[in-house]
């Protein structure tokens, strides 16, 4: 606590006797709204205009496309991650309350803070992460900030909680574009685990989705678990290659030898 909070403890104290906290509440909700403060001071004075238009056109935040009005100040990816790990103590109501920002710079940092807490909380403080996750999904609303946070939130929580797995099938059944990546994206941490069953079951509900950042998160998720054990991967694809998405496809066989990927692209 710094010279200036015990100040003004010690004279509300004085004032009102140890048992009340009248005066106390106030600062330190206004200590969290400084700190919440300080951190978007922070990242917006290393922001750049052209640079948010430039991520702009590359996220499709335009008109009909899939990040349709997203706001983007314009700070680069190792930037908005040293000020995370800077602020890495950071509240967890004030990073709720960055990660429900209108800035995709502010939601990314708020879910690289989010993965940095996790790693470090007890098991309370990570069914906490997870839940506050849950409940701010339409906030985690492009392919980045899913890929940075899901596998290691929401996938390293349910690792060792299968009975509790539901949700993967619930987020991927939601018809929502975001939900139904962090769906299949959490199952990276399974694959890591040579834990496959799940992934496999989620990329068959995702097989024929229309969108091709599915078809590409599937994709990708197929080609992981190959790396792990290629015979089930291939045992999956030889029931669905023939009508799987070609960007599914190509994802899922990238590794395989020339003469392999060539016969399952002939379909």
């Amino acid at each position: 606590m710094s010279l200036r909070s015990r100040a003004f403890q010690a004279r509300a104290m004085d004032q009102l006797g140890d048992s009340s906290l009248t005066y106390i509440i106030p600062y330190f909700c206004y200590n969290l709204l400084m700190s919440l403060a300080k951190i978007k001071q922070e990242l917006k004075s290393v922001s750049s205009t052209p640079l948010g238009k430039k991520y702009g056109r590359f996220f499709k935040t335009g008109k009909g496309e899939y990040g349709e009005g997203d706001l983007f100040l314009g700070i680069k990816t190792q930037i908005k991650r040293q000020i995370a790990k800077k602020y890495k103590d950071l509240k967890i109501k004030q990073v709720e309350k960055l990660l429900q920002s209108k800035f995709h710079d502010y939601r990314f940092t708020a879910l690289v803070i989010l993965t940095l807490k996790y790693t470090q909380a007890h098991d309370q403080g990570k069914k906490q992460i997870y839940n506050l996750y849950l409940k701010n999904t339409k906030f985690i609303n492009n392919w980045d900030l899913v890929d940075l946070s899901a596998p290691k939130i929401i996938g390293a929580y349910l690792l060792d909680k299968p009975a509790k797995r539901k949700i993967l099938f619930k987020l991927a059944e939601s018809g929502n574009l975001w939900e139904q990546r962090i769906s299949v994206l959490a199952t990276y941490t399974f694959i890591r685990n040579k834990d496959f069953n799940d992934t496999l079951k989620i990329s068959k509900i995702l097989l024929h989705h229309s969108h091709d950042l599915i078809h590409k998160a599937v994709g990708w998720m197929l080609r992981e678990l190959g790396k792990k054990d290629q015979k089930i991967e291939e045992k999956f694809l030889q029931k669905h290659y023939q009508t799987m998405p070609r960007t599914m496809l190509r994802y899922a066989i990238e590794k395989f030898p020339e003469k392999k990927r060539k016969f399952y692209l002939k379909k």
